[in-house]
């Protein structure tokens, strides 16, 4: 689960994490009475969306499809460029390396107090599953796209890995301040801050907070100019907060409808669709699935729970995307049973109006069973034992392959 900057700014504050003040706002005169409202007369106009590069982007008119502005995230010197930059980010839709060329809608701005940069750094907190640790990342090369620093400088990044259960050690304090060359008081308070960072990054759940830039100021103090968190959804059960920060306009309407129903569903480029429970079971669908040269349309986990509602909701989630040409589906049996899969199948199948190749592999609990149900049916499918078989299989049938 992602949040927007001004949220992720609030949960710093709350932390004791160093940022300037701000105002949210969601339309052109809440900005101009924040900028009112701020003591500094130097303000950044931010767009708020679920993506990186925002400074970078660009912004277009969803009527026209015309450019009205170039960055997201702009510097005001007064109150006239609050009005002109808010209206122009505003109800258009803003394009960045991470959002794809559709953009997204940007219906939330943050005024921003200037700040007095000295310099600026990089600083990442992300989860290290092989090192089951939690991975600190910082540079001196801040407000740079980092995979451009790891590509060009790899040198100019310094990590550090802690162990959720002891806690961020004084020596990797001190050893991560002086790999930025920091000293006195900027020394001082970073070393404050990574402490307060690695503490709520475990107690919040978070899977990732990155801050870029990390300013220091000209006073010596470290502030947060930038904040883009997520959390781990796994614990979202441990944070009944978390959805009041949650945007469903940021998300994918079907995504939403998918994961109400129990379902973890990301929709792709391809076309081929993939209904499969595990979600190591389902990007290894979809690896062999390019392996036979096809390219899948979505990753859809139904999960060990899955039963004849949720199975319908899932062909009809999966048939939605006009794009897909023909269905796998690749189900290990362990509390599911596959007889009740092929059952579910049917039913949604007859239900729905199936239209394009389906092709089933079943293993585990009761899957010669399940073949024996879809077999004896009169829905047009394949049935096959292996995922190389099911997916050359439907890779052929929708006329793909090598």
């Amino acid at each position: 689960m992602n949040i927007h900057e001004y949220q992720g700014k609030a949960l710093f504050r709350e932390s004791g994490i160093a940022v300037q003040d701000g105002v949210h706002c969601t339309s052109v005169e809440q900005a101009l009475a924040a900028y009112d409202s701020l003591s500094s007369k130097v303000v950044a106009v931010k767009s708020q969306i679920h993506a990186g590069g925002r400074g970078k982007g660009s912004l277009y008119s969803p009527d026209t499809g015309e450019l009205v502005m170039e960055g997201g995230v702009k510097i005001a010197f007064s109150r006239k460029e609050v009005e002109n930059y808010a209206s122009n980010i505003l109800g258009h839709r803003l394009v960045t390396k991470q959002t794809g060329p559709a953009g997204k809608m940007v219906n939330n701005l943050y005024i921003e107090a200037g700040c007095a940069i000295a310099h600026e750094y990089y600083l990442a907190l992300l989860v290290d599953r092989e090192a089951d640790s939690v991975l600190i990342m910082v540079s001196t090369e801040g407000g740079m796209d980092i995979e451009e620093v790891a590509e060009n400088t790899p040198e100019a990044i310094h990590k550090a890995w802690v162990d959720p259960r002891e806690g961020l050690q004084d020596e990797q304090k001190d050893s991560l301040a002086d790999s930025l060359g920091l000293t006195g008081s900027a020394h001082d308070s970073f070393v404050e801050m990574i402490g307060q960072l690695e503490g709520m990054f475990v107690e919040r759940d978070c899977s990732m907070i990155e801050i870029n830039p990390l300013v220091r100021t000209e006073g010596g103090i470290m502030v947060a100019l930038d904040s883009k968190v997520s959390f781990d959804d796994n614990a979202s059960f441990r944070h009944p907060w978390r959805d009041e920060l949650r945007d469903l306009s940021e998300e994918e309407e079907v995504e939403v409808r998918a994961n109400q129903s129990g379902l973890s569903y990301v929709k792709l480029d391809g076309n081929i669709g993939c209904l499969v429970n595990g979600a190591g079971l389902a990007m290894a669908s979809m690896d062999v699935i390019k392996l036979y040269g096809g390219e899948p349309a979505n990753f859809l986990d139904i999960g060990g729970g899955a039963n004849k509602e949720s199975i319908t909701t899932a062909f009809g989630i999966i048939l939605e995307d006009p794009n897909v040409e023909g269905i796998l589906v690749n189900i290990f049996g362990g509390i599911i049973r596959c007889d009740m899969v092929a059952r579910s199948i049917i039913n949604a199948s007859r239900e729905i109006g199936l239209e394009v190749p389906l092709v089933v592999r079943f293993s585990g609990t009761n899957h010669k069973e399940g073949k024996e149900v879809l077999e004896s049916s009169d829905l047009a499918v394949i049935t096959t034992s292996t995922l190389a078989e099911g997916a050359e299989a439907i890779v052929g049938a929708i006329g793909g392959g090598n």
